[in-house]
């Protein structure tokens, strides 16, 4: 069954009524979130399954002048959480005034009164209203009193500790995302639409296509092995750097540069998604041209290696 997308609150069709829901941001969609949402049907199966979320996430609207973060954009999160058999995703807009609610009015305007959920389940660090004034302990009695069933969902947990967004976050910034995308269940991607760069790659025989980060988290910079989605459910594999350029030093903002193996076409304007399999080598400035130009060669052999013992299996 195909999910859908309600983006206001204040007008939830009827039919969307009823439902049970997991509540939290859900950045990454990772294997705690899917032990989340599994455990929040299980706790109701005879009722809907939905999930309540918010856009953009509350750090973006109170630090932001933070660097991007962000592990999944809002289409990415909407289809990892339809992927998991969710049928109703309610995407709250997280502004100043939906910032100054409290806990009390979130819990009996939107989950009760606008959404008319029957129940909720979250995980043990789930805190909302106004200044965090509202957690699970607020939760289970509130909802209690309003006839809501409630379900708090102990962590998904390793020896290292829960699963969690910001544990894949680092990750991805120390270069490990073959690690992150166990945690993840998949492997992380970039997703974006090809803009024009300066065509230097196509001059040093390796033409690519230039991906802006824009709201994504900006994983290690350096060179990695990547397979790519392109419009109509292609994929293809191919060799990518992320960073800065510093052999050409056009001291630009980051952004991808992907060349895809033995393909030509026109990809300007087209929505592309860059996975990420492994970092092959860090940013590193060369003395010149014909040397970036060898290293590139070499790092394309190294990535069709890699990508080719993961299809394998080895």
């Amino acid at each position: 069954m195909k999910a859908r997308l309600h983006t206001n609150w204040r007008d939830i069709p009827p039919e969307a009524h009823g439902c049970a829901a997991a509540l939290g941001n859900f950045d990454g969609v990772h294997l705690g979130h899917a032990h989340l949402v599994h455990s929040t049907h299980a706790a109701r199966p005879d009722l809907p399954l939905a999930v309540v979320t918010f856009e953009p996430h509350p750090r973006e609207l109170f630090r932001p002048q933070d660097p991007p973060f962000r592990l999944s954009l809002p289409d990415e999160r909407f289809a990892a959480l339809q992927a998991l058999g969710v049928q109703h995703v309610f995407q709250i807009g997280f502004d100043e005034e939906f910032s100054r609610m409290t806990a009390e009015r979130f819990v009996e305007d939107v989950l009760h009164d606008a959404l008319c959920l029957r129940h909720v389940a979250c995980g043990p660090d789930f805190a909302f209203g106004y200044r965090r004034g509202g957690d699970v302990t607020f939760l289970a009695e509130r909802t209690g009193e309003l006839g809501m069933g409630f379900t708090s969902v102990p962590a998904l947990a390793d020896a290292a500790g829960p699963y969690s967004s910001t544990r894949i976050r680092r990750l991805l910034q120390e270069g490990y995302p073959e690690r992150a995308a166990e945690e993840l269940g998949r492997p992380w991607f970039i997703r974006g639409q090809v803009q024009h760069g300066d065509k230097r790659g196509r001059l040093l025989g390796f033409p690519t296509a230039n991906i802006p980060l824009g709201r994504h988290l900006e994983p290690a910079r350096g060179v990695y092995a990547v397979t790519v989605r392109l419009p109509g459910g292609y994929t293809r594999p191919g060799v990518a750097n992320i960073g800065r350029r510093p052999t050409i030093n056009d001291g630009q903002e980051s952004r991808v540069e992907v060349h895809l193996f033995d393909f030509d076409g026109d990809l300007y304007g087209q929505t592309l998604s860059v996975a990420l399999h492994k970092m092959l080598r860090a940013e590193q400035r060369f003395a010149g041209l014909d040397e970036l130009k060898a290293q590139i060669a070499q790092d394309a052999q190294q990535a069709r290696v890699v990508l080719n013992a993961e299809l394998a299996g080895i």
